[in-house]
């Protein structure tokens, strides 16, 4: 088990689908990632030297927002929204559906945790 950029990482996975499963690195991203510092996309976590993976996390790092900085950036926004009061705030604050999905015989589990 290997840790990239704050994601786990499988060994036997490749490193165009482990990239991938980090938070904030689609494909595309991906992709240029692995060009950028010459790595082949068929080659395995598990063959990657020290040096290419601290490689991987300092790109990462220095040119995208991922992980912790993301879902930090989300709540903020949610946050946000809660405080100005808007009507997105307020289903946020309900745990109601927040982009208009009805909610009468939908969105049982958001009603459900609202009840008790």
């Amino acid at each position: 088990m290997l840790y990239i950029s704050g994601a786990r990482s499988v060994a036997d996975e490749q490193v165009r689908i482990a990239s991938t499963k980090m938070d904030g690195i689609g494909p595309k991203k991906a992709i240029q990632v692995r060009y950028r510092l010459g790595i082949s996309g068929n080659i395995k976590i598990k063959e990657l030297t020290k040096y290419q993976i601290d490689q991987i996390e300092q790109m990462i790092g220095q040119d995208h927002v991922v992980h912790w900085e993301l879902k930090r950036g989300e709540r903020a926004d949610i946050e946000r929204l809660i405080s100005i009061s808007c009507y997105r705030g307020i289903r946020h604050q309900d745990g109601s559906p927040v982009r208009g999905q009805r909610t009468h015989t939908n969105a049982r589990t958001c009603r459900k945790l609202i009840r008790k």
